[in-house]
């Protein structure tokens, strides 16, 4: 999909929020694929920074993204929470694609390394995030965020605990 197709394909999105119980039915893989096909809704957060998933498979998915001039800190430079907020999207997702029927999850920790600063002109960047682990009740994920031209942007590391879906409900 190129920048443009994929930039028109985020506004034709719908969000909102996913009841807990279609996640405690379908589990993390069938969720995010039916976000994928525009089955479900998107988070909203995604729609206020522009960004949305793009590829999803067990143990990996990919979000695309456009930093804009709505993103700027004060130095105009991309402010680091939105790309914070894109590593966190595709480490934890990473990590839903494993959860059977009946599980849930939360982000314990995450990491994120800024090696290159962003700009509200650079066009689509890419997130892919991959997983490390899946145990019983921890797993661990790595991500990569990258231009158009596949330069490194930031890297990071994340660990989710593992627990049964009911516990958000509490």
């Amino acid at each position: 999909m190129t920048s443009g197709a994929t930039t028109a394909r985020r506004r034709t999105l719908h969000y909102g929020t996913i009841p807990l119980s279609v996640v405690a039915r379908e589990g993390g893989l069938n969720v995010l694929r039916a976000i994928l096909a525009g089955e479900l809704p998107n988070p909203p957060i995604a729609e206020t920074l522009d960004f949305a998933l793009s590829e999803v498979d067990e143990g990996r998915v990919v979000f695309s993204g456009n930093p804009n001039a709505e993103h700027l800190n004060p130095l105009g430079a991309v402010h680091g929470g939105w790309t914070a907020t894109i590593m966190d999207s595709a480490l934890a997702c990473c990590i839903m694609t494993t959860l059977a029927p009946g599980e849930g999850y939360t982000t314990v920790e995450f990491k994120v390394n800024l090696t290159r600063p962003l700009f509200a002109d650079m066009g689509e960047v890419t997130c892919e995030g991959n997983l490390v682990h899946r145990g019983r009740t921890i797993a661990t994920s790595e991500a990569f965020l990258r231009d158009a031209n596949g330069k490194l942007l930031a890297h990071g590391t994340e660990t989710c605990a593992i627990f049964p879906i009911d516990n958000l409900t509490r």
